[in-house]
């Protein structure tokens, strides 16, 4: 418990990559609030197919995953999407059992992939809290980026599966991308009601995956 309430703290930081999501949580962790990190449990849970390669830590996830142009990188993703979705429903059901748990969640930067279910039972059970990257951050993240890709930045599966093939390779297409994704957010507007049953949205599923997210996220 917190001492201004008596109710649990349960913060889940959310963001692009490069946000602040990490810092935050050990900055709110070293006040003596658990934490979880969602990219440590993924990367337990792709151990043996990551030592399998030689890779280890997030950097090692990326390069296991590798650009979008890869002939391996679907299947990887898929892999990764599923094993993120395991991660996040396991620390759900923990604090739907445990009613006075507090916890600090750093997700990852897919997290909007995870499925409409999952989002709104992370919306029930914890305050999301979203980190809109700075400019130099953006800066940053997209040249870190051009050199080591991020296990998300690449679209989701389901949208992949149906576009053209890129004009541009993707480590140069994805991190010229980042700074205007986080621009864009900015003017999404706000949903006129309880998302999902906003009137401009009768049917979230058949609305593009990033309204979708923003309506999302900025209820």
């Amino acid at each position: 418990m917190w001492p201004y309430s008596d109710k649990p703290l349960r913060l889940a930081l959310v963001g692009m990559s490069g946000s602040g999501k990490s810092y935050w949580t050990r900055r709110i962790a070293a006040a003596g609030y658990p934490p979880i990190s969602c990219d440590t449990q993924i990367e337990d849970r792709l151990r043996s197919m990551l030592q399998a390669g030689g890779y280890a830590g997030i950097n090692g996830v990326a390069a296991w995953m590798g650009w979008p142009d890869r002939s391996t990188y679907a299947e990887r993703e898929a892999a990764y999407l599923a094993e993120e979705i395991s991660a996040l429903d396991e620390v759900l059901t923990s604090l739907e059992k445990n009613p006075a748990q507090d916890l600090v969640l750093d997700t990852t930067g897919s997290v909007i992939y995870v499925g409409n279910h999952l989002l709104h039972r992370l919306r029930k059970q914890m305050l999301v809290v979203y980190l809109a990257a700075s400019p130099a951050n953006s800066s940053s993240s997209s040249a870190a980026i051009s050199k080591i890709p991020s296990p998300s930045c690449g679209a989701a599966p389901s949208s992949r599966a149906k576009t053209k093939p890129r004009a541009k390779p993707s480590r140069v297409a994805i991190p010229r991308s980042l700074p205007r994704a986080a621009k864009a957010t900015k003017r999404w507007p706000t949903a006129p009601s309880p998302w999902p049953s906003s009137a401009n949205f009768p049917h979230p599923a058949k609305a593009p995956r990033n309204r979708q997210a923003a309506l999302f996220w900025r209820k």
